[in-house]
């Protein structure tokens, strides 16, 4: 009973986590890749906001040419800026490439994280290892994403002779191409309107600080408002390819009265169906900030503090399609929907004729490690609960705060051992020690149970065959045997396993989130206890079903499966019948839970292994040292409120037999007196 109700409910969870990340997806026409000359293929699906510009609802805005109102100030050719901000290997430290088209940064790395772990100082220098955290996607139409990109919409189309984000800017370094201090791009279509971009990044953080500029030259509509876009990041790349976290998602926030952050989310689809785009707007908050973000990284936008924070009205986010991509895997075109973006809808006032007005932002592109995170975004609390509820939609109540203390105490105690494995099992070590009275004592009074029922069973088995053909007889005499002697399953006997769940599950949702794991080291081959341990390379590229795609071997599943059916092995078998038989079938669950979580973070995997090799310890060897008692006590009276109770039952059921008695004596008399009288 102890090990079979707590083993159910894993498997309930892990078919329902099965079914919510597996469940078939809705069908949709496949995009044709795009032709060889960048032109957009017949019927191919053009997402909204990546060429002309778009209003708030998405719809494309074609402004026709305008006649000349004022100075033109464009480039005569594209042209792209590499940058090194920073020193490499400190907070804050980038490669940047900016691009003159559209006032692009085209792609970000990270010069202080790695794609993989153990590098020697010179890998650790080339940035081909340095994590990307934005990047450029090809598009069907010719065209290419950018990030920190500014563009109009609907009702400022008129301010634009072309596309924004198409037209070429001029780009001018600011400080030195050595030692930068930002960008500034400036763009006059000749409407009347001057355009310009500052783009600042501040020593030490993983702040930039983003500046528009309207300078009105003669453009008509001074003193109106009008809508605008901005873009903090065109395209975030998966962190990972583990089929536990879907991502990238784009998210946008906001706070409530009481100071607890509300936020909306859409994440990626390979197959998205005919949901393209859409809001991102918080249900009663103003929004505060919004971006994209990935399993470890993160780019938000949102207002500086000098500004106005009403100019943020609301996002929008959108599916962007990897026309690259589908290009060299034409059979999977329908698939190469692997990205998603956040528009940032923004409330400006178009300035007078002759004066200029500034708006500034804070973006964000750093890691979601929350002593930065929080540095930077009040409002971080909500993309880290998320993460932590993930997108199954059964997540146990608790799931965020046991996850967050769990995090908490793996920290404390990475701090005193300087390894993370080594603090997971001294965590799985604390737990069991702690649950051991409590454990003990459920483990007696299931031995007792036990034992009682061994002795019961003879009796059950002789009411079974003499009550087989009338159910409901035989269910009233095996309850009644079962009163008479006390043989009912003891309360407690799964508390110590109830207890536990919520840790598995804490610590499930924890280990696929935390930065803080992330390229932890434990021993050995297994260099990142948040993946798989990966010891060897098999390149079986074979999609399985529950399982994934199996690319590496994996060993500590095994011995996590190995384990548990060996603790499995010393439960005594029950003797129920029922009991039996489900004892049996349950013999197949570690299996299960092991093929489920083949692919799953090797940090869980220690976890499990640890508790089965200390649940071994405990039922093969402290049991032998210090036998469990299982002395059947003798059943105490019942006494007190229990006992009137009885004595008020018993007394009620004598008078209502009495009652039913007198009534058949009372009816016979009656009708024999009613014969009588009709003889007469």
């Amino acid at each position: 009973m102890e090990k079979r109700l707590p083993l159910a409910l894993f498997l309930c969870f892990a078919v329902l986590m099965a079914w919510s990340m597996w469940v078939a997806p809705k069908k949709r026409p496949e995009p044709a890749p795009a032709q060889p000359d960048g032109t957009a293929p017949s019927g191919a699906p053009l997402v909204p906001a990546t060429g002309p510009s778009t209003s708030s609802t998405g719809e494309p805005a074609q402004p026709a040419a305008r006649p000349q109102r004022s100075e033109v100030i464009v480039d005569t050719e594209e042209r792209t800026q590499e940058l090194q901000i920073g020193v490499p290997g400190q907070a804050g430290s980038y490669l940047a490439t900016f691009s003159n088209r559209g006032a692009r940064l085209m792609d970000l790395r990270l010069a202080s994280f790695f794609d993989v772990e153990g590098l020697d100082e010179a890998a650790r220098l080339d940035s081909e290892h340095w994590v990307q955290l934005l990047r450029s996607v090809p598009q069907p139409d010719g065209s290419s994403t950018g990030s920190l990109v500014w563009r109009t919409s609907a009702s400022s189309a008129a301010l634009q002779h072309e596309p924004l984000d198409r037209a070429l800017w001029r780009m001018e370094v600011l400080g030195t191409v050595e030692n930068p201090e930002g960008v500034e791009f400036t763009l006059a279509p000749g409407t009347g309107m001057r355009f310009v971009k500052r783009v600042r990044w501040r020593p030490g953080s993983y702040d930039f600080q983003v500046e528009l500029k309207l300078h009105n030259e003669g453009a008509q509509g001074g003193g109106l408002p009008a809508e605008f876009l901005f873009t903090p990041a065109g395209c975030v790349p998966r962190a990972s390819d583990g089929q536990f976290y879907v991502g990238p998602s784009a998210a946008a926030a906001g706070s409530k009265s009481k100071g607890k952050s509300k936020l909306v989310q859409q994440s990626r689809k390979d197959r998205p169906g005919n949901d393209l785009f859409g809001t991102l707007d918080p249900p009663g908050v103003h929004p505060e900030f919004a971006g994209d973000h990935n399993k470890y990284f993160a780019a938000f936008a949102r207002v500086a503090p000098e500004s106005d924070a009403r100019v943020l009205t609301g996002a929008n986010w959108r599916r962007v399609y990897d026309a690259g991509w589908a290009e060299e895997n034409p059979a999977g075109a329908a698939d190469a929907w692997r990205f998603i973006s956040t528009d940032v809808r923004l409330g400006l006032s178009i300035p007078e004729v002759g004066e200029s007005r500034t708006w500034s932002f804070q973006v964000y592109l750093g890691p979601k490690d929350r002593d930065h995170f929080q540095e930077g975004f009040e409002p971080h609390e909500a993309v880290i609960r998320k993460d932590l509820v993930g997108n199954c939609f059964m997540t146990p109540p608790g799931t965020i705060t046991i996850g967050t203390a769990l995090l908490s105490v793996l920290r404390g105690l990475f701090a005193l051992f300087g390894n993370y494995g080594v603090a997971i099992i001294v965590m799985t070590f604390g737990v069991r020690l702690v649950l051991f009275p409590l454990n003990r004592r459920s483990q007696a009074s299931m031995a007792r149970y036990q034992k009682k029922m061994k002795r019961v069973q003879p009796r059950l088995n002789e009411i079974k065959e003499k009550y087989a053909k009338n159910p409901q007889k035989l269910r009233q005499e095996q309850a009644k045997i079962m009163q008479e002697e006390g043989a009912m399953p003891p309360l407690g006997g799964c508390l110590p396993m109830f207890i536990q769940i919520p840790i598995f599950f804490g610590l499930f949702s924890a280990l696929r989130t935390s930065f803080d794991l992330r390229q932890a080291p434990f021993f050995g081959w297994i260099t990142d206890l948040s993946m798989p341990d990966r010891l060897l390379v098999l390149n079986f590229n074979t999609h399985l079903p529950v399982i994934g795609t199996i690319e590496y071997l994996n060993i500590l599943p095994p011995i996590m499966v190995v384990l548990w059916i060996w603790q499995m092995s010393f439960q005594p078998p029950p003797a129920d019948e029922q009991a039996a038989r489900m004892q049996k079938m349950m013999k197949w669950m570690p299996a299960f839970m092991g093929v489920f979580l083949y692919n799953y973070a090797a940090g869980l995997s220690v976890y499990m292994i640890t508790t089965s090799g200390l649940g071994v310890l405990e039922m093969g060897w402290i049991k032998k040292k210090w036998p469990v008692d299982d002395t059947e006590k003798p059943r105490k009276k019942k006494g007190g409120f229990m006992a009137r109770m009885a004595e008020l039952q018993a007394q009620q059921k004598k008078r209502l037999q009495e009652k039913q008695g007198s009534q058949r004596k009372g009816g016979g008399g009656a009708a024999q007196r009613k014969r009588k009288k009709g003889k007469r």
